[in-house]
């Protein structure tokens, strides 16, 4: 079974028999769905939403079937076509719209596909209102227009020039000192949309991109997660292309990965650690990131005599937090860059600008850059658990047991010891306890992994 439903959206494999696997009728469900639920919500009769996708082989078809439900309901549609999920989240309230749809999987392999919803601000729906949506979902509880009252349907090719213009003229982006340096860079988009809108912004801003795994066909050359062991090729053509760094997208482009002129990871943690050092060097604010997130951030807001404050995990909730801090910069340690100045969303095109304009500023390599940054190493494991075993009471009592520590009981239990941490979280999916670590060195890091499930096994 691979259909996943969720308060942010739906997700699952192409094919298979419905309810089990995304089949056109549970995209046509779950489109009416929230549909329904927009105009349950809205006091007007036109409602328009932005639709847009990447580049997975499954998009055209999710997009027809999508397009025509919304249509089907009396709701108008714009249609992006080959988009990013950033484009999308600026283009909503820019065409004044009442809510938008992308059609991603993000990291996921080709044969996933996802709808992920968003409210008329161009951010995700709440927790709330995507209970309220699968409840609609659940009960088939729609009612379709008739002949004279269907959604009108367009088009628009212009987007991508929209939010490259959006970057370019905020005040933070410096496009003269980028131009100046003339970087050569190279970019892995894993044959998805930001082979297309990541070369537009690079060209207005004087680089020249050398093209890696960037025709939109949506055939994944490698595991679409942009994480150092899928990377080898950038790697490699870094360095033999003598480009001053790569640039590593995901298919959606909402996550951003770097690569040094040495051919090395920058690491995902940093990309965000990089651009709020650049940001928080000019202006005194507050960081976010999730309590999963780096070390890192925080001790470079420090530095700038700024505060850090932690989310529980997910965008959603890194949002909210970001908004109640009224937060400089924002985001979570894959790679996912939040500026509100432009939109509260994950934003890798935004995030290449501001890097660069750090970059070129700074007057160094990608490597000194990194070399400038304390270095953290980060552990992941887990631990399986029997069905009968009560996982809140096993995390409860981890809480006790390092009671004498700093620990946040935000997003399961986070223990912050003066040179590491471990944050424990429960699967939503299966009877694990996932276990991450950060510390000085990746052998710390692992070993305090081992020491915890040790600690856990003991208290079972």
């Amino acid at each position: 079974m691979s259909l996943i439903k969720s308060i942010s959206g739906i997700r699952g494999t192409i094919g298979g028999k419905v309810g089990d696997n995304l089949t056109p009728l549970d995209v046509v469900k779950f489109a009416s769905a929230f549909g329904t639920w927009l105009q349950n919500n809205k006091n007007k009769k036109d409602l328009t939403l932005i639709i847009g996708r990447d580049a997975r082989i499954s998009g055209s078809m999710v997009n027809s079937l999508v397009t025509a439900t919304l249509q089907g309901l009396g709701i108008n549609v714009v249609d992006l076509g080959l988009s990013t999920t950033p484009t999308v989240e600026v283009m909503v309230p820019e065409l004044n719209a009442d809510g938008g749809i992308i059609l991603t999987a993000s990291h996921n392999p080709k044969q996933w596909n996802a709808l992920k919803l968003l409210n008329e601000k161009g951010e995700f729906i709440s927790g709330e209102n995507g209970a309220e949506v699968l409840a609609l979902a659940e009960n088939e509880d729609f009612n379709y227009a008739e002949v004279d009252d269907l959604g009108k349907y367009e088009t628009r090719d212009d987007a991508f020039d929209i939010h490259i213009q959006h970057i370019l003229d905020l005040p933070m982006v410096d496009v003269e000192a980028i131009k100046a340096k003339k970087y050569k860079i190279v970019l892995d988009a894993v044959n998805s949309t930001g082979g297309i809108a990541i070369p537009m912004l690079l060209d207005k801003l004087g680089c020249e991109t050398v093209k890696l795994y960037c025709e939109p066909n949506g055939q994944f050359p490698h595991n679409p997660e942009p994480l150092k062991e899928h990377l080898g090729d950038i790697c490699e053509l870094v360095k033999k292309e003598n480009a001053d760094f790569g640039v590593v997208v995901d298919p959606d482009v909402d996550r951003l990965a770097l690569v040094d002129e040495k051919g090395e990871m920058f690491g995902e943690e940093y990309t965000l650690v990089a651009v709020a050092d650049y940001l928080l060097k000019n202006k005194n604010g507050v960081a976010i990131s999730n309590l999963s997130s780096s070390r890192a951030l925080r001790d470079v807001a420090q530095t700038h005599n700024s505060e850090y404050f932690a989310s529980a995990v997910g965008e959603v909730n890194v949002v909210n937090l970001m908004k109640e801090k009224d937060a400089v910069i924002g985001g979570e340690g894959n790679g996912g860059i939040i500026y509100p100045d432009l939109h509260y969303g994950r934003d890798s095109l935004v995030g290449v600008a501001l890097f660069l304009t750090h970059l070129a500023k700074e007057n160094k390599t990608v490597s000194e850059l990194r070399a400038g940054y304390p270095s953290y190493f980060m552990g992941k494991k887990k631990i399986e658990l029997t069905p009968e075993i009560n996982v809140d009471d096993i995390l409860s009592k981890m809480e006790k047991e390092y009671q004498n520590e700093n620990v946040s009981t935000i997003d399961g239990v986070k223990i912050d010891f003066e040179n590491n941490w471990v944050h424990l979280r429960k699967s939503n999916t299966e009877p694990i306890i996932r276990i991450y670590t950060e510390a000085k060195s990746q052998e710390e890091a692992d070993k305090l992994g081992d020491d915890i499930i040790a600690k856990i096994k003991s208290l079972i």
